[in-house]
């Protein structure tokens, strides 16, 4: 049976919400991101038309579109919309993943037996404008990668179906950089063969990708022939992540304590960022040699970042141990998680610390999470 898989994605879901609680904001060009030093979380048609992209610093999208309205974000807002849109996709159709705060994955294989899989996702999506307020676009096809590649060409408003037989026809024109995955490293080393469309590197020899880019070359030209195999996977949201350290031996050395509590943090803050997710709540679990265990927590704003999270952690448990006893073990938990990209704090962040964190991430990724960290947070321990 051939399969019909959806995505969905909704348009500029930012800025969206933004103008569905203020329509003072509608059509005039919106930026949604930090402050001077931060960089663009999202931004409206009407400033893209300027050259305003996301991730692009906001100094130069300011430069580009000066007469932008510029707005912080409302993460709670954004979290609450996207879970009433989860909501409404999980109540009519069969099999559905949240990618992430503002794409879905739909798996519709057998479907066209009760009625076509595209007019029931097309109507799917106009039930979702109609409760939610929000433009929505997607695309219909046999995989993933090709549904998720149609909706980034049928935006905004799109509702593209790609069936099998036009696939690479669909496919072959388009730029490399539209395959999900390849990025401006993997775009520069290809370009430089002469690799710039699909139908390119559809038709390169997989053995010659794979000598060339890794692991990820097979994987790359198998896209760039229309071939995934993913699953749709039924989306579980996660609520929480958290790591715990029982001593060897109680301690009161509060030093080496926290040093353990700052690579606690760098470990958690990498799975977060690694994994797409932003938390708002700290809690800070410590357990005393009497086996007492007490526990403090903090909402903070939405964060990923190692510096933010690690003066919240030291400062919790300061105000936590207060009883000059020997301690048996240390936590950390991370909640009230919601799905997006940290933006710059224009009062503790810095460009430089932002490009830090992220070569420390592919480093991390290529070598493992404990290939590089700070000096603070360097200590070898055996997680319990």
């Amino acid at each position: 049976m051939q399969r019909a898989i959806v995505h969905m994605d909704l348009d500029t879901f930012f800025v969206s919400c933004e103008r569905l609680i203020n329509s003072s904001l509608n059509n005039v060009p919106l930026i949604v991101g930090g402050g001077d030093r931060g960089v663009v979380s999202s931004c409206s048609y009407e400033a893209r038309k300027f050259g305003v992209r996301s991730a692009m610093p906001m100094k130069m999208a300011l430069r580009l579109c000066p007469d932008a309205k510029v707005i912080k974000g409302d993460y709670e807002l954004y979290s609450k919309l996207s879970k009433t849109v989860t909501e409404v996709l999980e109540d009519k159709a069969p099999i559905v993943e949240k990618a992430s705060i503002d794409e879905f994955y739909l798996d519709m294989t057998g479907m066209d037996k009760v009625f076509g899989c595209y007019k029931f996702t097309n109507e799917l999506a106009q039930t979702v404008t109609k409760e939610t307020g929000l433009p929505i676009s997607f695309a219909l096809s046999v995989n993933k990668t090709v549904s998720k590649i149609g909706t980034g060409e049928g935006k905004p408003h799109g509702n593209l179906q790609i069936p099998q037989d036009h696939v690479r026809p669909f496919l072959n024109p388009l730029s490399i950089q539209k395959i999900p995955g390849v990025g401006n490293s993997t775009f520069t080393l290809l370009s430089r063969i002469g690799i710039r469309n699909i139908q390119t590197l559809a038709d390169m020899p997989p053995e010659v990708l794979q000598q060339m880019i890794g692991k990820n070359g097979v994987d790359l030209w198998e896209k760039a022939n229309g071939i995934d195999f993913t699953p749709v996977k039924p989306y579980r949201e996660r609520k929480s992540i958290s790591k715990e350290h029982t001593f060897h031996q109680d301690t009161i050395d509060i030093n080496m304590i926290k040093t353990m509590l700052t690579g606690m943090v760098e470990q958690l803050a990498f799975q977060l960022r690694n994994e797409g997710w932003l938390a708002s709540t700290v809690t800070v679990k410590l357990r005393y040699a009497n086996f007492d265990t007490e526990t403090k927590q903090r909402s903070i704003s939405y964060t990923s970042c190692d510096h933010t999270l690690i003066r919240h952690v030291h400062e919790l448990f300061d105000l936590l141990y207060s009883r000059r006893m020997r301690i048996r073990l240390i936590g950390i938990n991370l909640s009230g998680l919601v799905r997006g990209t940290y933006q710059m704090n224009m009062f503790e962040d810095t460009e430089e610390m932002m490009r830090l964190l992220e070569a420390m991430d592919k480093i991390k990724k290529r070598f493992g999470e404990d290939a590089v960290g700070r000096c603070s947070g360097m200590m070898n321990f055996k997680q319990k």
